[in-house]
């Protein structure tokens, strides 16, 4: 509960929220939900998920979901027309008078909470979950221009958020971007957290035939096939099957890829799973495998760690901060199938590794609980507060 003095009003300016699928929707909804059980009035502005205009609670937080349209290259991405946003943001914001603004983007929706919030003298605070290199494959811009878009975006990042009092990113990692690509000096480092109770370990048999589990986004950066082509390099006499978790553009290109590999009968992509069903399947598996190569962190990893999963990840972005090799898990390096293939036999060859590993896993997660994440962002709302009122400030 936070105590008399302190902010009490906060608003979250959301890029994407539940019910998008997505590590940012997911961070913004857990953010916003903690902060009301702990006491706040939390107000969160987002894309209307139905593109209607919409204002509704859910689980104690105000939902203000402006008008908004279905971006053309992404099937799964609302937007907002500038325009629009801007006046919306403003309305709110007179509405609601917030003591302290928390933007988690700076597109279209994030520009216009963080230029209305700086334009009010309101406390403002940034979060980065951007990779602009993610973003760029869907913009409608040629693919020679994909690199100096994405030095743009970088670079565009950093002018919005220059006008934060604090800006936050999940990982060291992700903090180094931001000075690197944007700017931004004076970032820290934040973990998006997660609520370890949700994620029980159960207590895992040998297995007859042991789980390979991915959950992600089907697109480019999170290179599944690089998992499926590893799959064909085991031994046929190696049991071992391969469940793969979430939708995207590439998922229909991968099936095909299992079955041109001769992995169909080890493979198996079930698309979309409400939250409950991929708790089950965490709960079901014995390895976990991330081969994405831009991650900032990975919430998936952690919520799979916090299953007691060991992890095979790529060896690049912040999937360092979560992967100790040869503690609960391995890294291997991006692109090299055969070194995975390596990685995931000798797990699936060893229940007593598995466990050892994903003890570990449990273990380490616990840095990240979410009731952490929760401290520090109050710590930084009670600091941005205190700085606008003293007379320096001013």
């Amino acid at each position: 509960m936070n105590l008399p003095g302190t902010p009490r009003t906060i608003l979250i300016g959301a890029e994407t929220y539940p019910p998008a699928v997505n590590g940012a929707a997911r961070f913004a909804g857990s953010l916003a939900t903690g902060l009301a059980r702990r006491g706040y009035d939390v107000h969160v502005v987002a894309p209307s998920p139905t593109g209607r205009p919409v204002r509704e609670e859910r689980d104690g937080v105000v939902l203000h979901g402006l008008r908004s349209r279905r971006y053309p290259s992404h099937a799964n991405l609302q937007v907002c027309l500038p325009w629009e946003t801007r006046r919306g943001v403003t309305q709110i914001l007179e509405e609601i008078r917030p003591d302290v603004v928390h933007t988690n983007g700076s597109f279209i929706l994030g520009r216009a909470v963080v230029d209305a919030a700086h334009k009010a003298g309101l406390p403002l605070v940034a979060t980065n979950h951007l990779m602009p290199e993610n973003l760029v494959g869907y913009l409608l811009v040629p693919g020679a221009m994909h690199r100096t878009v994405g030095r743009w975006l970088w670079q565009d990042i950093g002018r919005v958020y220059a006008k934060a009092d604090v800006v936050t990113a999940p990982t060291p990692r992700a903090v180094d971007l931001l000075a690197q690509h944007a700017g931004l000096s004076h970032a820290i480092p934040v973990s998006n957290g997660i609520d370890t109770d949700l994620y029980p370990t159960r207590t895992r048999e040998d297995s007859a035939e042991p789980t390979v589990l991915f959950v992600g986004r089907l697109d480019q950066e999170k290179r599944v096939d690089e998992i499926i082509r590893a799959f064909a390099l085991l031994p046929a006499d190696l049991p071992g099957r391969l469940e793969i978790i979430g939708t995207g553009a590439k998922a229909e290109e991968w099936t095909a890829l299992a079955a041109s590999s001769g992995v169909a009968h080890r493979v198996r992509l079930r698309g979309y799973v409400p939250d409950d069903e991929l708790r089950t399947a965490y709960s079901e598996a014995d390895v976990f495998c991330m081969p994405g190569v831009a991650e900032l962190q990975s919430l998936v990893t952690l919520e799979a760690m916090s299953s007691g999963l060991p992890v095979v990840a790529a060896d690049a972005m912040a999937l360092p901060h979560l992967v100790r090799p040869g503690v609960n898990g391995w890294l291997y390096t991006p692109g090299d199938v055969r070194e995975l293939a390596n990685r995931l036999g000798d797990l699936l060859a060893d229940a007593g590794l598995r466990r050892r590993m994903g003890a570990a896993s449990r273990e380490l997660v616990a840095a990240h609980a979410v009731d952490g994440t929760l401290d520090a962002f109050e710590g930084i709302y009670e600091k941005v507060r205190a700085l606008r009122e003293t007379p320096a400030a001013a």
